[in-house]
């Protein structure tokens, strides 16, 4: 069992505003993981990715990347489709280049039409497939599960896709579950769930989310907020993990980022989890 802890994104408590340092800071809080965020474009050059991709493994950092936001493979418009992949692939090539073991990523929307949705979306994954099969790119595609109604990506669906293509691995956003399904989560259900794609090891988000009732189905996501502000609850996953003795990395998405992180850490070394062995 080996558990993975760290921020999306570069700590807060960086003085230097850039993935290199951002890794190194990571390691001297004592945490071990770290989401490169390519919000708004993937700006970091090849170099600069295989500079940080050396570092990482230096300091024993796992890293991942997120894809840009602005992705959708169920899109209508052929042009948005391509554009979307052109992102995924790039995402992907620089997580190659730096060691990443994932590329996480919002895929889509469901638009008017939920089955015409699902199929686009797996065409565009098997695409994508092929072009790492081809590359040769050790980084796989991170399929997120999504926090709002109209988002594709339940549970379930994640699932079905990744069952179906290779190269692409669920990441369980715990609080995006929490949120879609109106403040419930089943931390059992979720892991029982996922046997069936057998993981090696599990990657992951989490965070305290604010959602909303409103609107059509059960709930959907407002904002990220601090773990202890709102659910779901950390302690639960703590301990549901641990009975297990799975391999996970926990990405924080909350907007402390690192502060967090090392929560989820405190919490787990309370429960007699060592990060040392």
């Amino acid at each position: 069992m080996k558990i993975r802890l760290g921020p999306s994104g570069i700590p807060i408590s960086c003085k230097y505003r850039n993935s290199i340092e951002g890794v190194k800071r990571v390691a001297q809080l004592g945490l071990n993981a770290m989401e490169v965020s390519f919000t708004h474009g993937v700006r970091m050059s090849k170099e600069v990715s295989k500079k940080l991709g050396n570092v990482a493994k230096k300091l024993d950092v796992e890293l991942s990347v997120h894809v840009p936001y602005y992705i959708n493979l169920a899109s209508k418009e052929e042009e948005k489709i391509k554009a979307s992949k052109k992102r995924i692939l790039d995402s992907l090539e620089r997580g190659h280049l730096m060691g990443a073991t994932c590329a996480v990523v919002h895929l889509g929307y469901y638009g008017r039409d939920r089955g015409e949705a699902n199929k686009k979306i797996l065409q565009g994954c098997r695409e994508i497939s092929d072009e790492i099969k081809n590359k040769g790119w050790k980084t796989v595609l991170g399929v997120e599960t999504m926090g709002k109604q109209k988002s594709w990506g339940n549970l379930e669906e994640v699932i079905t896709v990744c069952k179906k293509v290779k190269n692409a691995i669920p990441c369980i956003d715990f609080a995006h579950v929490y949120a879609h399904n109106g403040g419930h989560i089943d931390y059992k259900e979720i892991f029982d769930k996922i046997e069936i794609l057998k993981l090696e090891k599990i990657h992951s988000h989490f965070s305290g989310i604010r959602y909303s009732l409103s609107g059509l189905g059960k709930g959907n996501e407002i904002h990220h907020v601090p773990i202890k502000e709102a659910g779901p609850d950390f302690k639960k996953l703590a301990k549901e993990i641990l009975k297990r003795k799975l391999d996970i990395t926990i990405i924080c998405e909350s907007p402390i980022l690192e502060m967090d992180s090392l929560y989820m850490k405190n919490v787990f070394e309370k429960l007699d989890y060592s990060f040392n062995s």
